[in-house]
């Protein structure tokens, strides 16, 4: 029975249209993709919005912090904002070592426990990025967030929203992030992870992605930034909206926790304190969220196989040999929001 205040849209896309849009020349299939991180550990307690970055597949790193176009088989970077790293606003790190901490996907294991990723960590850190994070005084593991920029797969669930670019959208945009200083300004309120998130994908698509005054009080969210891209993506079909999961490695790491908005974060969390101090209040709470607040993760996306595209030159748009014959991906949309279509990647089918 349809949920009064969703509606779940199921596209079933066949693997002959798939290999009709995937095959297009390499200089047309530039893309940009919001990464959504579940939260982990123990902050998920007070705060369960999570992470959310940039992955350019056709603009790569000249270093931490300075970007350029990507050669023949790169696979691009993973853009994003940390608190304490450097001084610096954004990072920028090649695809592989953002989710696995490794310089190759043949590196990358299978299982992990915590001990082994601190040492993955550690030594990319210490090959490629001593400049921007020392060792401490000790000469050993130094303190900070740094750890967040290597190895995000280890610790959570990713998933992917991708968009169409141009190349002379990312040269332009090579030339901006180049151009401006990159000087530390994080504010967890108005300036964080998500805010950077919502300015990168309006560069290529003005005013898709909006501060949600509602169900966000006026805080930019991951998944407000899902939201807002779905949305913007129903209304203009012409983005080729795809989306994908990267898992957790599997291994005795706790496991990450589902996404959260800020106004559902509010009543999983503290629902009854808020309705015992003031009942009209979680009520105006609920009514946002009901509002302006429901989006859900795909159900069944399809996952992102980092060695097939390297094996296809970096090509994300390449349709793989072992492509299911047909993949089901579910989106949860408000009602009235009309259907968002979300078409599989480079990737292998996968339930999660």
């Amino acid at each position: 029975m349809r949920d009064l205040f969703t509606r779940k849209v199921q596209i079933t896309i066949r693997a002959q249209v798939l290999f009709a849009v995937f095959l297009l020349p390499a200089a047309a299939s530039a893309s940009v993709t919001l990464l959504l991180e579940q939260p982990y550990g123990k902050i998920n307690l007070i705060n369960p919005a999570g992470h959310s970055a940039v992955y350019l597949d056709h603009i790569c790193a000249e270093t931490p912090t300075r970007l350029r176009l990507c050669g023949p088989g790169e696979l691009g970077v993973v853009l994003s904002r940390y608190d304490g790293v450097g001084g610096y606003d954004w990072i920028a790190i090649p695809l592989v070592p953002y989710l696995y901490s490794v310089a190759s996907p043949d590196r990358i294991p299978s299982s992990v426990d915590q001990v082994q990723v601190e040492l993955l960590r550690d030594a990319y850190r210490r090959e490629y990025l001593a400049k921007l994070v020392p060792d401490d005084e000790s000469g050993t593991f130094p303190p900070g967030n740094w750890y967040e920029l290597i190895g995000s797969a280890y610790d959570r669930t990713i998933f992917g929203f991708r968009v169409r670019t141009s190349p002379e959208q990312d040269e332009a945009l090579v030339a901006v992030l180049n151009d401006r200083r990159n000087v530390e300004h994080y504010n967890g309120a108005f300036s964080n992870c998500a805010d950077f998130a919502r300015v990168i994908l309006n560069f290529f698509y003005p005013h898709a992605i909006r501060r949600n005054f509602i169900a966000g009080f006026g805080i930019t969210s991951p998944k407000s930034v899902g939201r807002s891209l779905a949305h913007y993506a129903r209304k203009h079909p012409e983005v080729g909206l795809d989306a994908f999961v990267i898992p957790q490695v599997k291994g005795s790491l706790p496991r990450s926790h589902p996404i959260e908005g800020v106004a559902e974060g509010l009543l999983t969390r503290y629902a009854i304190p808020m309705t015992v101090i003031s009942p009209w209040s979680t009520a105006a709470v609920f009514a946002a969220y009901v509002g302006q607040g429901r989006f859900s993760m795909p159900r069944n996306a399809p996952v992102l196989d980092v060695n097939r595209m390297q094996a296809q030159e970096g090509d994300l748009c390449k349709l793989p040999e072992a492509f299911p014959t047909q993949m089901t991906t579910r989106l949860t949309l408000p009602s009235g929001s009309g259907s968002t279509v979300l078409r599989g990647m480079s990737a292998t089918s996968q339930a999660q």
